[in-house]
């Protein structure tokens, strides 16, 4: 029997999900795998790349050892293709989508697992040549666990 993902492998996964299930406008690809761009049918877009940015934690509480409280926050970069006319409305769209999909549950569905919170915090456009686009999207998720589970 294999052993569940951790909070921060669950935190991925559900991100992923949420985005994917997204309809209208939706992501046709939404993927953890780096692909070039410049490669992707007409149809594999709009598309989504999910990746880890970095982590922070802290000790919130103390207890015996390998005991104790932490928390912690996630930051994942949400890279997301366009492809077509009218860019800056495409852009647009797309960053409300996002952040219209991923606020639907604050809590990626993982409240019972330590997930306190989550937000975009960072929204960059990022230059390419037309017909392409690309916006960079810092999404945070704040969590809590205690120290010796998987995390």
């Amino acid at each position: 029997m294999s052993a569940s993902p951790g909070l921060r492998e669950q935190i991925v996964i559900n991100t992923a999900t949420i985005l994917s299930q997204r309809a209208d406008p939706g992501f046709v690809l939404v993927t953890r795998e780096p692909f070039d761009v410049a490669e992707l049918a007409i149809t594999q877009f709009p598309s989504i790349l999910i990746s880890f940015n970095s982590e922070t934690r802290e000790t919130v509480s103390m207890g015996a050892p390998a005991v104790g409280r932490r928390a912690g926050e996630i930051t994942l970069d949400l890279r997301v293709f366009l492809r077509g006319n009218e860019l800056d409305k495409k852009r647009n769209a797309a960053i409300a989508a996002v952040e219209d999909a991923l606020e639907s549950d604050r809590y990626l569905d993982l409240r019972s697992s330590g997930v306190l919170d989550s937000q975009i915090t960072t929204i960059e456009t990022q230059d390419r040549q037309p017909p392409l686009a690309e916006v960079l999207m810092s999404f945070v998720v704040s969590y809590n666990y205690l120290r010796g589970s998987q995390a």
